[in-house]
């Protein structure tokens, strides 16, 4: 088990290295003092035009000053400024901004590692599309972690004899749906269903010129950046899933595309955002497959113990809990 934790850890500390080596330089020369254990669990590096460089590991935001300490107090820290955006930026971009102009109009870019990159600054429209986004004022670095075996204690719940339920992972934002959804994919897959990704916004694959940077399997396909509604048609008509995984449901589009799976025979696994079950029954569109039971496990994440905590796991049908009283795990 020791072994096992100081591989990852390892892990972790390699997908945080190429990160920051893609940074300006005196932001990545700070970054690379900061203390060990924010290496292997940072989540996110923000960096605001005239703020503070901010981290955030383990749920938690700290400030970082000049020489990589990290705290809760202001004083002193890292100011980022004009110059320290436009080279991180180029350098994310690899100094080809023309290259990624067509992720830009969602808002982020993908780097190597499966990386996201979110972008703010000024939009720009053209027959009212968003054609780019420049004068950049803000990047969020969201560093991909990969958990390999975390959906293991969990997947005697999901299997359905030779297949797996249909499943719904919800939520709050930043408890680890992501990751635990590619851990369930990549199993479904190492145990003999073909798996179709629709992987709408990069997340799950982590898709990098055409190779994912995630482990999602031996019988996996990743359709990229497509909507969920012709992604899955595209899939169904193409490559005969046998599974189809999607990240998070949201408009009516999204619900149609589950409807056509189903309708095909194809399982479905797939997340939201919220909190519990009566919270994403407010959501449009979604509370209609809730109560039609198309679901028939639900995971409910949260981060009571920490980032990846399963508070609980229903039966779709009754809405019952299968865990026993008080048995909450945590893959954080």
């Amino acid at each position: 088990m020791n072994q096992l934790r100081n591989k990852e850890k390892n892990y972790d500390f390699k997908r945080f290295e190429s990160v920051i080596s893609r940074l300006d330089i005196k932001l990545e020369n700070v970054l690379r003092n900061i203390p060990t254990r924010y290496k292997e669990t940072i989540e996110e590096i923000r960096l605001r035009v005239d703020c503070p460089l901010m981290i955030e590991s383990l749920g938690n935001d700290y400030y970082v000053n000049c020489n990589g300490q990290v705290g809760k107090e202001m004083n002193n820290s890292f100011i980022i400024g004009e110059k320290i955006i436009k080279n991180t930026f180029e350098r994310l971009c690899e100094y080809s901004i023309y290259a990624v102009q067509d992720e830009l109009r969602n808002g982020f870019i993908t780097i190597k590692g499966g990386h996201r990159i979110g972008i703010a600054g000024k939009v720009v429209y053209k027959e009212r599309s968003i054609t780019t986004i420049k004068e950049i004022s803000s990047i969020n670095i969201r560093i991909a972690r990969q958990k390999i075996g975390i959906s293991k204690e969990i997947m005697g719940f999901l299997w359905d004899k030779s297949s797996i339920y249909n499943t719904l992972i919800i939520s709050p934002p930043q408890c680890g749906k992501t990751t635990l959804l590619r851990d369930i994919i990549r199993t479904v897959s190492n145990n003999g269903l073909k798996v179709a990704v629709i992987d709408e916004r990069s997340e799950i694959g982590g898709m990098y010129q055409g190779k994912p940077q995630n482990d999602l399997g031996v019988r996996t396909d990743i359709l990229d950046r497509a909507n969920k509604f012709e992604g899955t048609l595209m899939m169904l008509r193409a490559l005969s899933p046998h599974v189809i995984a999607t990240d998070e449901l949201g408009d009516k589009l999204d619900i149609d595309a589950i409807h056509n799976s189903i309708k095909a025979g194809v399982k479905i696994i797939t997340t939201i955002h919220g909190e519990s079950i009566n919270d994403i029954k407010t959501k449009p569109y979604i509370s209609d497959i809730i109560n039609q039971k198309i679901f028939k496990r639900i995971i409910i994440l949260d981060n009571s113990k920490g980032v990846g905590t399963i508070n609980d796991i229903l039966d779709g049908i009754t809405n019952k809990s299968l865990l026993n009283k008080g048995e909450i795990k945590c893959f954080g």
